[in-house]
């Protein structure tokens, strides 16, 4: 597997790469769909070696606007604009709130966990929690309302509850995700959130599913943004703590990967019939495929391990 070596990048890898090494066989294609953190840290270095080495086209964004919001600011001067030494500037048709972007990659915004995904989680507080919570947003005191979604809702769903949320309720995002992987021209493409880890871990999963991966081989996969993510985990676990939440959401639960398959199958009928629908049909599944399986593997095979 290739040894990409960033400055500031966080959580990199090559999906094909880390596959085919697992397996011991050439099972996806390399060089196609990679995975990461955030890339507004990428260093110019970094930045040249995404471009340049890797020629990445597109990158799938999947945090919400508050993150694109705190992205500009963590880069800005005190006139709102890129500091000097930042590696990443904005492009013109930018409003200020969006992530910076890097130039000569097409960036597609989706924030995977939407308008649906909130009102879903904001339905299962208490009447008296939800008053409370709507008051402490009017009032600016934010941290403190979403503290009380942390503590009272995704506290008890633990990642793999709120990663089954997510299949529920953001159906027209993850479809808007898909319809961007069917789009052979979009490739070679790179997925992201802030770590990399849940909402891309919950999409590089749905991708593998649908290739047919075998499931150790993906669960290992997903498991690697843990030690990747090592280096900034004490920083995290004080973001978390101030939002209700524990140290099991700085990590990569074991079950994730087996308890989502499951529900996909149990719930869903199988990760076709569930792309199917949310609006991705069997030609937009196969495009995937045939995109991101090595050329020495057949759709039937991929179809084969689904059953």
């Amino acid at each position: 597997m290739p040894n990409y070596r960033f400055d500031q990048l966080l959580n990199f890898r090559d999906v094909g790469s880390t596959i085919n090494l697992y397996t011991k066989a050439s099972v996806l294609k390399v060089g196609v769909l990679y995975r990461s953190a955030r890339p507004d840290d990428a260093s110019g270095a970094d930045r040249a070696y995404l471009t340049e080495t890797l020629g990445i086209k597109t990158i799938i964004d999947l945090r919400s606007k508050i993150e694109h919001i705190n992205a500009t600011n963590k880069y800005a001067s005190s006139d709102g604009q890129p500091t000097r030494d930042s590696a990443i500037v904005p492009q013109s048709n930018q409003h200020p709130g969006s992530s910076l972007h890097i130039p000569d990659i097409c960036y597609v915004e989706i924030n995977l966990n939407g308008g649906a995904f909130e009102r879903a989680l904001l339905w299962k507080l208490s009447y008296t929690s939800l008053i409370r919570l709507l008051w402490l947003m009017a009032c600016g005191y934010r941290e403190d309302a979403i503290g009380i979604l942390g503590r009272e809702v995704m506290l008890p769903r633990g990642l793999i509850g709120l990663g089954m949320d997510t299949l529920a309720c953001s159906t027209s995002e993850i479809r808007d995700v898909f319809t961007h992987l069917s789009d052979t021209s979009k490739y070679p493409i790179l997925v992201h959130c802030t770590q990399g880890k849940d909402r891309t871990g919950l999409i590089v999963l749905l991708v593998l599913m649908l290739c047919g991966v075998a499931q150790d081989a993906m669960r290992d996969d997903y498991g690697r943004s843990e030690k990747e993510l090592l280096v900034e985990q004490e920083e995290r676990l004080r973001e978390l703590r101030k939002i209700g939440l524990d140290e099991d959401f700085a990590g990569c639960p074991q079950d994730f990967v087996p308890e989502l398959t499951k529900h996909v199958q149990e719930r869903f009928g199988g990760i076709e019939r569930y792309l199917t629908s949310i609006g991705i049909d069997e030609e937009a599944q196969n495009r995937v495929r045939s995109t991101i399986l090595h050329t020495g593997r057949k759709i039937e095979e991929a179809l084969a391990n689904n059953v």
